[in-house]
């Protein structure tokens, strides 16, 4: 028998940890990477075995696969002399490509440093959504760090979705993804049964290289261009949103009870007494939440009820896999991909009137200046007594109108109550300096054929920011339960603005004779006292916006850095574990504080909870994305039999290549292109949210009025043409006509610039 050394693995910091997981433990992640450091030089994979004592060949292939995942992972590259060394050794960043439709495109570095431009002769081989390892190669003429590829470390896309064309007999697939900046080359008898014009979805067989374009073959043809309801199977395919079950959730569904059972009870409170009510829009099938209230003391008690979806969907089952792979339900326009089967989302889970539901409560005891004092969590069964809308609770506690009051007589004295709790909540808001932005949200009306019939203002009344301040309430008492217990956990953070967005903003605001507080570092309250002051101004909108551009997006993360935005020291998700996955996570954290169960069993840890973190808050902004992109495209379909037509209009966004203008009354967008502004120079002043004529003095900006004509529509591109209707209604600026150096399109990167012309590869 031969002698083979035993492998030395004492010293490994994980060693326990990888002992518990595999029979024959390999050295950690960790220790490789440390004695990847530790030696100051590259080691080829025979260095490495011998360095940990790999002799038996099961082992040295084990430890190749390692290897390779921490070379997908950008953890380690192998350079060419086959030797493997730390990334952060060679100064290379790792990251995600975020593509643009002209071609060139960033990468976003998985430490959260600052993006490297790609030009569009390094992204020949990338696509929007590659992880890749790229090196810094200095800074482009505006200044922005560059980078060239080194080693593309995982391919994002296997399929696609886009239209098919013929052009000279040669066939292609134009992707619907704007931010996939090559087409897709379809070879002869690779095409299936697709016809010139129609959406399909692609298999990419080869992926782009520096010499050639990516080929695929047609795997599925989704359909005629303009058929109903075409705009969501693209946004669903284009996004990769799981609509399909598996065949082990409908297993598990199977065994579901369609009622709550008696068994379920057992250690739960029975508040069926208690008329909870929900209040939702007209069309929501799905109910998360129900609110009680009553005075209690010289305040109010108040009760948050949320459907207890944890007891149903337990961690590690195909439920709750499936539901982590969602991430979140999806709303479309008349459509939802739900995160959770109806049998449960709209079903047993869902607080509908009339029947027995199992919940999780927050009960809260709030003062007359609306502070909760004093909180607790429990279990319980309840029964909702109505299913109210917004417009019912404005009507019967606004309007007063009789029939309303009557038909809801037994709910209208605790609604009542309710709307006394959230004017002491509105006041207390104030109070704290939560930031209170106005923005108008819009619904599509459909008419037959799913054909849009009129995009109109959703109206916001006072009932819909009754329940925000009682769920947003709830949040609070759960973020600040879990942090006293010292669980880890999901937290809802939100940043204030870094510190070249703060100069920007400040110089936008010295420009009108304005000023926010809090030098270098201010706080949400000065945010809210410069909203206040500017709400009479004519250009309260347009400074508004810039305050909102100002601001980070909000994510899931484990590390509490609090909530700027509405000015909370702690805040998370509790109150829609229905459609929302992180939700679901804060319910299981604080059932195993209720259940008294040693820490140690809790079945998440730090490290965990991050990963849920980026995965929750990347299912977030796909969801966002692909709605918005069905949106456009029904806008789009919309406004194509409106070419030649004018409009009154108000500008939305200033960029280097044009304005973008909203038409009123129908709330789409459409693109002035620069080059359609005659008779000057223009430029781009991107702190001041202008563009400015270098002879005339004509400035156009943020919120200006104009009128506009539709040259064109293209439903391919989601974009829409407009050029000015009429002599330039930009105002005149002393001094604008002095040349100066325009400042950097700083929105050009990621969202502002999806909407420039496609300058396309094939």
């Amino acid at each position: 028998m031969t002698n083979r050394k035993k492998p030395r693995f004492s010293s490994d910091p994980q060693a326990a940890r990888e002992a518990e997981r595999y029979e024959r433990p390999l050295p950690s992640r960790e220790f490789i990477l440390q004695i990847l450091a530790d030696r100051g030089m590259p080691l080829t994979h025979e260095e490495l075995c011998d360095a940990f004592g790999l002799a038996d060949p099961q082992d040295q292939e084990s430890f190749t696969f390692r290897l390779r995942a921490m070379e997908r992972d950008g953890q380690i590259i192998r350079n060419r002399r086959g030797s493997y060394a730390p990334v952060d050794k060679l100064d290379l960043v790792r990251g995600r490509i975020v593509g643009h439709p002209d071609g060139f495109g960033f990468l976003v570095p998985d430490d959260g440093g600052e993006d490297l431009f790609m030009a569009p002769k390094q992204m020949r081989s990338l696509l929007h959504g590659d992880r890749a390892v790229v090196r810094e190669v200095g800074r482009d003429r505006r200044g922005r760090k560059e980078g060239a590829i080194v080693e593309i470390l995982e391919r994002a896309n296997k399929r696609l979705v886009g239209r098919f064309l013929l052009e000279h007999g040669i066939g292609f697939v134009m992707p619907s993804n704007k931010r996939i900046h090559l087409d897709i080359a379809i070879p002869p008898g690779e095409q299936g049964n697709a016809q010139d014009g129609q959406i399909v979805v692609v298999e990419i067989v080869e992926q782009p290289s520096w010499r050639s374009q990516p080929i695929g073959r047609v795997a599925e043809v989704l359909g005629d261009h303009l058929a109903p309801g075409m705009e969501i199977d693209v946004a669903i395919r284009s996004y990769d949103l799981p609509t399909e079950w598996p065949e082990a959730v409908q297993h598990a569904v199977k065994d579901i009870h369609p009622e709550v059972r008696q068994q379920d009870w057992h250690g739960r409170e029975d508040i069926r007494h208690l008329p909870l009510v929900t209040i939702d829009g007209e069309d929501a099938k799905d109910f998360d939440d129900a609110v009680y209230c009553e005075p209690h003391g010289k305040g109010w008690r108040l009760l948050v009820a949320i459907a207890d979806v944890s007891h149903y969907v337990q961690p590690g089952a195909p439920l709750d896999e499936e539901a982590s792979k969602r991430g979140n339900s999806v709303y479309f326009p008349g459509r939802v991909v739900p995160m959770l089967p109806e049998v449960l989302s709209n079903g047993l889970c869902s607080l509908n009137p009339r029947v027995d539901r199992l919940c999780m409560v927050c009960e809260m005891f709030v003062t007359t200046s609306g502070t909760v004092r004093k909180f607790r969590f429990f279990d319980a069964v309840m029964h909702s007594h109505a299913r109210l809308t917004y417009n019912e609770v404005h009507e019967m506690v606004i309007a007063q109108k009789a029939p309303v009051r009557r038909r809801y007589s037994e709910v209208v004295p605790h609604v009542e109550e309710l709307f006394a709790l959230y004017k002491a909540f509105r006041k207390q808001r104030e109070k704290r300096g939560t930031i209170d932005f106005e923005t108008i949200e819009t619904k599509i009306l459909f008419g037959e054929d799913r054909k849009i019939k009129a995009i109109v203002a959703a109206e916001r009344l006072e009932s819909h920011r009754l329940i925000e301040e009682c769920m947003v309430a709830a949040n609070v008492c759960a973020a600040e339960f879990l942090l006293s217990n010292e669980l880890p956990s999901l937290y809802r953070v939100h940043s204030g603005p870094n510190a070249q967005k703060l100069a920007d903003l400040r110089d936008f605001l010295g420009e009108l004779g304005l000023s926010l507080g809090g030098r270098d570092d201010p706080e949400p309250r000065h945010y809210a006292q410069l909203l206040d002051a500017i709400r009479d101004r004519v250009d309260a909108n347009l400074i508004q916006t810039v305050l909102l551009r100002s601001l980070s997006q909000a994510v899931y993360c484990p590390e509490n850095t609090g909530h700027f935005g509405l000015a909370y020291e702690a805040y998370t998700h509790f109150t829609s574990p229905i459609r929302r996955y992180p939700d679901l996570l804060i319910h299981r954290g604080i059932r195993h504080i209720l259940s008294g169960e040693p820490r140690a069993r809790y079945p998440y840890r730090v490290t965990e909870m991050a990963t849920y973190g980026e995965s929750c808050s990347l299912t977030e902004r796909r969801a966002d994305e692909a709605s918005r992109d069905a949106t456009e495209w029904l806008k789009c379909e919309y406004m194509m039999d409106k070419v030649g037509e004018e409009f009154d209009g108000i500008v939305s966004g200033v960029t280097a290549f044009g304005l973008f203008v909203e038409l009123s009354g129908v709330y789409i967008e459409g693109l002035v292109h620069v080059t359609s502004l005659n008779n000057d120079y223009y430029h781009f002043d991107a702190p001041k949210h202008r563009l400015y004529g270098e002879r005339t003095r004509t400035v156009y900006r943020l919120f200006d009025k104009v009128r506009v004509r539709v040259t064109r529509v293209s439903l391919d591109d989601k974009k829409i043409d407009l050029e000015l209707a009429s002599a330039p209604a930009g105002k005149k600026q002393e001094g604008a006509g002095k040349k100066h150096k325009a400042a950097g399109d700083k929105q050009e990167k990621r969202d502002g610039p999806r909407r420039k012309k496609r300058g396309r590869r094939r």
